[in-house]
């Protein structure tokens, strides 16, 4: 991978209010651009917000073709890879959650989300491929908030290559303190069983629906101990420095890196969960 210098952005999101989310994601991406970063990650549905109802109604005053233009001309213009949530309404049926990634020559690609949360599932359609993306030398994945509950989703991105899992929240609900505190009961292994750099942050603030978020973000080393990390009430950017000699010493280490003595045919046994 290329040595990156990351940002991870806790970002209110008004619900419907996309022109003026666009022009808060505007702002934050010039500042970032501004210390140097190659890489911003806004949370999930930064965009258009965390909308509860009739997520059809989100483009009542701007097109979506417009919205993924603006943030292509936002990458451009700051010359980073920008990551940002948005409603992706489908020809028919029901919309997705989904990332748009756009790099300073145009979009590079849309990330839907495959596992939805209990909530969500009424009103969006799970994205049915994992995929991943790439800019220079450096691969990496995205997951979307409920996601990073399915180690599989983890480890399949890492066999395809990643170097690192950006993981962007909508997740309502508790102190940033304890949000921080639930993510490090699963995204430390996430990073540490397969070798990999996990990045995390979620939208802060309250939405105006009756939800409120708690501010967080933090980055994981492939050995899965916390780099750098951010908890509280207020929008903030958390700056990392990824290096690929981190990256590669993990992996030279025989008893640091465990996907070369994965024994695949033994985990094909037939699930008893939820049948």
């Amino acid at each position: 991978m290329d040595d990156l210098k990351i940002a991870a952005v806790c970002m209110s999101a008004v619900p419907g209010d996309i022109a003026a989310n666009l022009e808060k994601i505007g702002a934050m991406s010039r500042e970032a651009s501004g210390k140097g970063a190659d890489l911003i990650c806004f949370p999930e549905l930064s965009v258009t917000g965390y909308v509860q109802d009739s997520p059809r109604r989100i483009y009542a005053h701007m097109e979506m073709e417009r919205i993924v233009d603006q943030l292509a001309g936002t990458a451009n213009k700051t010359g980073m890879v920008l990551m940002a949530g948005l409603i992706e309404m489908a020809n028919e049926g029901p919309p997705y959650i989904a990332q748009i990634i756009a790099g300073p020559d145009g979009l590079i690609g849309t990330y839907r989300k495959t596992h939805l949360g209990p909530t969500e599932c009424p009103l969006y359609r799970p994205g049915e491929k994992i995929q991943v993306f790439h800019i220079g030398n450096t691969a990496f994945g995205i997951q979307l908030c409920y996601e990073a509950h399915f180690p599989e989703i983890s480890t399949h991105m890492a066999l395809m290559g990643v170097d690192m899992i950006f993981m962007p929240h909508a997740s309502p609900r508790g102190s940033p303190k304890e949000k921080l505190e639930s993510w490090m009961r699963h995204l430390p292994a996430r990073s540490f069983d397969n070798g990999i750099f996990i990045i995390a942050c979620n939208l802060v603030g309250a939405c105006g629906t009756g939800l409120t978020f708690p501010g967080a973000a933090v980055v994981l080393g492939p050995d899965g101990r916390v780099s750098a990390h951010y908890t509280g009430m207020k929008e903030h950017i958390l700056y990392a420095e990824l290096k690929d000699k981190t990256l590669q010493d993990t992996r030279a280490h025989r008893m640091k890196y465990f996907l070369p003595a994965r024994r695949p045919w033994l985990y094909k046994q037939e699930s008893k969960v939820g049948t």
